[in-house]
């Protein structure tokens, strides 16, 4: 993404899906995962970081971060990578996840500079 100064500028990602507990780990995935929203919120680079519980119990990540570097800095974070090392350990299959850059401004970022 360019500026109208023709700075480069970060494109924002939205990374989002389902995460399905083992139901005898829900427990520990509901901790874990609750956990990590203030650290993960105070992330340079994170724009939003919601946590959602579904009746079904599985658990819903929507996640806004400002660039791939700041999503993969946060990927690095040691809790954060012993539960995605662990992952089938929690849960009962791989999360139904979802990575795509935004192409609707969000309020934080500015939008685009179209040329």
């Amino acid at each position: 993404m360019t500026t109208k100064d023709g700075a480069q500028r970060p494109t924002p990602l939205a990374l989002y899906g389902f995460l399905t507990p083992r139901p005898e780990r829900r427990d520990d995935v509901r901790e874990l995962l609750s956990s990590l929203v203030a650290p993960t919120r105070a992330e340079e680079g994170n724009i939003e970081y919601h946590l959602h519980e579904q009746p079904d119990g599985r658990f819903f990540l929507y996640e806004v971060w400002r660039s791939r570097a700041d999503l993969d800095a946060h990927n690095a974070y040691p809790p954060l990578r012993d539960f995605l090392d662990h992952l089938l350990d929690y849960l009962v299959a791989p999360p139904e996840a979802y990575l795509d850059t935004m192409i609707s401004p969000h309020p934080d970022v500015p939008a685009p500079a179209r040329g």
